[in-house]
C-alpha cells in the first residue's frame, strides 16, 4: 500500500487528508494520506526514514522554504520562488519537488473570472506570499508591493525571488496597508486571523481580494472587503486545485477528481461549524 502524508506544523484542522482521501476513493487507489506533525529540525531526519511504500507527501508551514535543498530535483517553478509544497518519491527513491500552490492560486482566481491584474498588493512576506508575487506575474503584473511587519526581513526573504520571477516588489511597512488596498488585486497570503485588524481599512471601491484563509470563512478582512464593494475568492478552491495537481503528480492518473475533493472539503468544514 502507497504511503503518503502532509508534513508541517501546526496541522489542527488541515483538509489536505480529507482532499486526497476523496480523490484516492473516487480513483479506486487503496492509498493512504495522514497529516504528520514536523518541524523544520526534524525534516532531514523524516526524510532518512522513507522508504519503498511512499509515493510523496504534501508540505505546509514552516516546510516550504526548509525541504529544498533537501531534495534530489525541483522542478522551475520551485526554483523561481524557493519554495516546495509538494514532493513525489520516484520508483528509485528520488525525491522531487514541486510547487502547486502556485497552479492553484492561479486557477482559483481565473475561475472567478480574473484573467489580468496590472496592479497587485501582497499582504505577508512567507512562502505563500512568494507564491503570490509568481501569480501576479502570471496574471501580466510587473510591478506589486508588499506589505509586510518586518520589512527588512521581507526584502532579504523576497528580494532574490522577486528577481527570479521577473517581479519588481516594493516593501511596505504593516502601517501603509491602507494606502494600497485599493489596487486591482490584493493578495493576503496570511495565516487565520492575522489580516483581520485590516479590516476597517477598506474604503468603498471595485477589485478582487484574495484571501488564502479557508478557515473560519469568510474572514472579518474578507467580509469587510465583500461589505466594501470587492469580489472575494477565498483559499478553499486554492487549496483543492493545488491538491488535484499533487494528485495528478504524485500518482500519475489525470485528471483529478476535483468536484468530489471540493464536495469533501466543504462537508468536513460544514461538519465542524
Amino acid at each position: 500500500m502507497t504511503r503518503l502524508a502532509l508534513l508541517g506544523f501546526p496541522l489542527d484542522g488541515a483538509l489536505s487528508p480529507v482532499l486526497h482521501q476523496a480523490a484516492y476513493a473516487a480513483m479506486g487507489l487503496p492509498w493512504t494520506y495522514h497529516a504528520i506533525e514536523c518541524l523544520p529540525q526534524d525534516l532531514p531526519r523524516f526524510l532518512d526514514t522513507l522508504d519503498d511504500s511512499w509515493g510523496g507527501f504534501s508540505l505546509t508551514m514552516p516546510l516550504k522554504r526548509t525541504v529544498v535543498p533537501l531534495l534530489d530535483e525541483v522542478s522551475e517553478t520551485v526554483s523561481r520562488i524557493g519554495a516546495a509544497n509538494t514532493v513525489v518519491v520516484t520508483p528509485g527513491g528520488r525525491l522531487v519537488g514541486e510547487n502547486t500552490d502556485l497552479y492553484g492560486m492561479v486557477q482559483a482566481l481565473r475561475d472567478a473570472g480574473v484573467t489580468t491584474a496590472p496592479g497587485v498588493t501582497v499582504l505577508g512576506a512567507g512562502a505563500t506570499a512568494c507564491t503570490a508575487l509568481a501569480a501576479a506575474y502570471e496574471l501580466g503584473c510587473d510591478q506589486a508591493v508588499v506589505i509586510a511587519r518586518d520589512t527588512g526581513r521581507a526584502r532579504s526573504l523576497l528580494g532574490a525571488t522577486a528577481e527570479r520571477i521577473g517581479i519588481t516588489a516594493t516593501i511596505e511597512p504593516w502601517a501603509a496597508a491602507g494606502y494600497h488596498l485599493a489596487t486591482d488585486l490584493v493578495v493576503s497570503a496570511l495565516p487565520p486571523y492575522a489580516a483581520d485588524a485590516l479590516a476597517p481599512l477598506w474604503t468603498p471601491g471595485t477589485g478582487i481580494l484574495m484571501d488564502v484563509v479557508y478557515r473560519p470563512w469568510p474572514s472579518r478582512f474578507a467580509h469587510a472587503a465583500q461589505e466594501a464593494g470587492r469580489r472575494v475568492v477565498g483559499g478553499l478552491p486554492m487549496l483543492v486545485h493545488q491538491a488535484a495537481r499533487q494528485v495528478v503528480l504524485q500518482t500519475g492518473h489525470s485528471p483529478a477528481p476535483v468536484t468530489k475533493m471540493l464536495l469533501a472539503s466543504q462537508s468536513e468544514i460544514h461538519q465542524f461549524e
